[in-house]
């Protein structure tokens, strides 16, 4: 049986706890109390602080004993995260918090599939929300006075909140479509390219198109990860630029684990790896000012990759390959990777590409599952988004 999970820290917000789940049950949901506090709760609760914390590594003594907040309160978030792993009863998870209890709950949320209702009410909601909702689907309520006690403006949002969760709770799955879904990641400066593969693939796929500004890349692989998809074609893979030379758009160290982990079919590229993103023209590191930058908006200033960076790219890059042993094709554009690799364009450097595609050849450990690919065309050519595309269907075409 399904169930919503009211979650808190029972010791400072026990009331506040008892109200929200006694409004669940009668917005019509079967509702239980998790405690995650480090004290005596003070209301019953259906799951006690000491079982979440026992699921940590070093058992709940590392959570529930010390007097170090800032320790017990990193030490309950990852025992709350490998809690909710274990539940397979969840219809949905509502939260209430300061800036301890926001940090502890949405870690656990964090980790549950996309789809799953999840709605965290925090003093911390009105501000930057993104290290507490990441690439989930994370919905969070400000509750615009402290969490510090019932009143007028406490029972309103949280019953609301109850409503919300209840209602979500209650409602069908989506039934998923016809369709099988994949991910495909784009650039502006890719986007001919993932178009033209959209449009070849849109009568057999769900396509699911990813903007690669670091939350894109990190979005996809958590969709892959929960289950989601059935491929990816990660044409662009211009975060892990970003990555080694410090731009604002990094999808972080994980970028391309999602194919390792989940042996999906994936085809990939080198989409945008001419470039590395930072903010207005000011916010560019002094070191790189005698760079070659290209002013892309007000807001978005772009830097050519070198021939150092582009042979550490490269390298990530295979490595990230070889660990995967599901069916991969890379695909390398020799003529170009993005529109702004052109003989026409400011950011056309035949030794960087070359860098690329030589450091990423040199690593790549080939098998008859994992087969590196090299093109005499551009990125957006029309010939390369068939070739991506034909390269996905025949891999594809080994798994069903």
């Amino acid at each position: 049986m399904k169930r919503v999970y009211v979650v808190g820290t029972a010791d400072t917000k026990g009331d506040e706890l008892a109200y929200l789940k006694a409004e669940a049950i009668a917005a019509g949901a079967d509702a239980l109390l998790v405690d995650v506090g480090t004290r005596a709760p003070s209301v019953p609760v259906e799951v006690a602080a000491a079982e979440v914390a026992s699921h940590h590594p070093e058992g709940a003594g590392a959570v529930l004993t010390g007097n170090d907040r800032g320790v017990a309160v990193a030490a309950m978030g990852e025992a709350f995260t490998r809690f909710i792993c274990t539940r397979s009863d969840i219809a949905g998870i509502v939260g209430i918090g300061g800036g301890g209890g926001t940090s502890i709950i949405t870690a656990g949320m964090r980790a549950l599939p996309v789809g799953i209702p999840k709605l965290m009410v925090s003093t911390l909601a009105s501000g930057d929300v993104g290290a507490f909702v990441g690439v989930s689907d994370i919905a969070m309520m400000y509750s615009v006075t402290d969490i510090a006690g019932l009143n007028r403006i406490t029972r309103a949002i949280l019953r609301n909140a109850a409503y919300s969760i209840a209602g979500a709770a209650r409602a069908p799955a989506v039934a998923a479509a016809g369709k099988p879904a994949i991910g495909l990641t784009m650039f502006g400066v890719t986007t001919p390219a993932v178009t033209q593969a959209v449009a070849l693939l849109r009568d057999d796929y769900d396509c699911l198109v990813f903007h690669a500004t670091g939350t894109g890349g990190r979005a996809m692989e958590k969709l892959a990860d929960s289950g989601l998809l059935v491929g990816m074609i990660d044409v662009t893979t211009t975060e892990i630029a970003d990555l080694v030379a410090g731009g604002v758009m990094s999808a972080g160290e994980d970028r391309m684990g999602a194919a390792a982990r989940t042996r999906l079919p994936y085809v990939g590229s080198v989409g945008a790896l001419d470039m590395v993103n930072f903010w207005a023209p000011e916010t560019v590191p002094e070191k790189y000012r005698d760079r070659k930058l290209y002013r892309h908006n007000p807001q978005v200033t772009l830097m050519r990759t070198t021939v150092e960076e582009n042979r550490e790219i490269g390298a990530f890059i295979a490595r990230k390959l070889n660990a995967c042993e599901g069916p991969v094709r890379f695909l390398l554009p020799e003529k170009g990777v993005s529109a702004m690799d052109t003989p026409s364009q400011p950011f056309h450097d035949e030794a960087a590409d070359n860098a690329l595609f030589e450091a990423i050849a040199r690593d790549f450990h080939a098998t008859a599952n994992r087969r590196l690919i090299r093109l005499p065309l551009h990125i957006n050519d029309p010939a390369f988004s068939q070739a991506l595309v034909q390269n996905f269907r025949e891999i594809a075409a080994t798994r069903s």
